[in-house]
This record gives C-alpha cells, structure tokens and sequence, in this order.
C-alpha cells in the first residue's frame, strides 16, 4: 500500500462493532489501514438500573476504550438509541463524518437485521458515502467534499439470520481465530452489557455469544475455525466494478465464495 488508505466501521450502538467487525478491522490494522470506529447512537437505552446520562456516559467511555484497545480513532454518537432513522437532518450529520474521514473501506451493518436501529445506521452510512463527491448536498457541519473510490462491506446480521429466521450466507470470509482473544477482549470492554443482555435477550454471556456466532460462520466458510463475514455492496456510484480491496488487503486471511 503506498498511500494510507482508511477503513471506517459504522453500526447502530456501542458493542455492535465488537460483535460483527472487530476481527476485520484489527486484520486492516496490521495491513496498514487507519482505523475509524463510529456507533451511531449513544446507548441511551442499554440499561436497567442507571439514569439516561448515566448510561451513555458509560458506554461512551466502554466504546472508546474498545476503539483505542485497537488504535482506531473514535468519532462521538449523534443520536440516543431508538432514534436511528433515515432522515435528511441525521444524514447531514453522518455525510460530515463520511467527509472528514474519506474511507477507502466502509463497513456497516446488514441491509436487513433483528432490528430498525441496525438496518437504518447501515442506510444512513451507506447513502453518507454515497453523496461523497456532492457539492449540491449540505452537510452539517459544512464538510468539503471528496472523491476517492469508496467500496461498502455489509457484516451479517446479528444471529446470522434476517428478520424471517432465514440464514444469511457471507461473499467473503475473514479469517480471525488468531484474533479471538484480543476481539473478546475488546468486546469485555462494554461491562454494562452483559447484565442488560442477559436480562433482555437471554444471551447468557455476551462473549460466548459473540463467540458462537463467529464460529457459526467459520463453519459457513468450510475452511475456518472462526470468521467473520461480509457481502460486498454494488460498486455503483462508489467505486470501480471489480474494486475489493478488503480481500486485496486481507490476502490468505479472505475467502470469496464463489457463486
């Protein structure tokens, strides 16, 4: 890689990076990439016991240990949790980031997933990226407008499966068994969770369940223990037809199915 390219994850809440993208990023790390880390919301609702300002100042400090435990540089949520939607003022705001950032990878959470928060950050980050390069499109605040190729990599929904039950087969599989200490360890960063979601959703340990569905897409691959997996989103508007430089980038640690 001769320029520093940079590689910019964006999902819903604080943790969802940890669950569905940690391994690529650190991978991207160590290939060179400048890591950007961004959750939209702010947590706001991930808690049974503490106030509203309580919580999110405590899963700002979880997410941005989470990001530094991996050098990436951490951009600050915008909205509380449940306000996730795709609106032209929330856009202005996520398009400024996109700018300033000018991301020659972005990762974003599933099209379709277990819940709106999720699919409407992965709208938001994805149409941010594309008005790029539009000088028509205000954002806020006033970011100036870039031009490099971007190519948009959705993570699978959480569970692995779409809203109907139905398994979302991975394009690309990322090798991170090497990683899994160190993607746990960037998980165990959010402590406030695993009460909350053993309490709400009956994860048991959020780690193991992390960990499970890592597994369960190693075993999709047919090659690796643990993986994490990504379908590569149309080019149009974006970047060159064949453009994939996460699998350029990753080499032997990616694995594209084919057909």
């Amino acid at each position: 890689m001769t320029e520093k390219h940079r590689a910019f994850a964006v999902a819903a809440h604080p943790d969802d990076i940890e669950f569905l993208m940690a391994g690529t990023l650190m991978l991207l790390g160590r290939a060179g990439y400048e890591l950007h880390y961004m959750t939209i919301a702010n947590g706001s609702c991930g808690t049974a016991h503490h106030t509203r300002d309580e919580i999110v100042e405590i899963r700002r400090a979880e997410a941005v240990a989470a990001a530094t435990s991996i050098g990436a540089v951490y951009h600050e949520s915008i909205v509380d949790d449940l306000a996730i939607f795709y609106q032209p003022k929330l856009l202005a705001q996520v398009a400024a980031v996109m700018r300033e950032v000018a991301p020659k990878i972005l990762l974003v959470q599933s099209p379709s997933d277990y819940m709106e928060d999720h699919q409407n950050a992965a709208r938001l980050a994805v149409t941010a990226a594309f008005v790029r390069g539009m000088p028509n499109f205000s954002t806020d605040p006033p970011s100036p407008i870039t031009d490099q190729a971007v190519t948009v990599y959705h993570a699978q929904p959480h569970g692995n499966r779409d809203p109907l039950r139905q398994l979302v087969t991975p394009e690309l599989y990322v090798d991170i068994t090497d990683l899994m200490p160190e993607k746990r360890a960037m998980l165990a960063c959010h402590r406030s969770q695993k009460l909350w979601l053993d309490q709400t959703q009956g994860m048991d340990s959020y780690l193991d369940a992390m960990a499970e569905l890592c597994q369960e897409v190693g075993r999709m691959s047919g090659r690796f223990t643990y993986a994490e997996g990504w379908r590569r989103r149309s080019h149009l508007g974006f970047c060159a037809a064949d453009d994939d430089p996460l699998s350029a980038a990753l080499d032997a640690q990616a694995w594209a199915r084919q057909g």
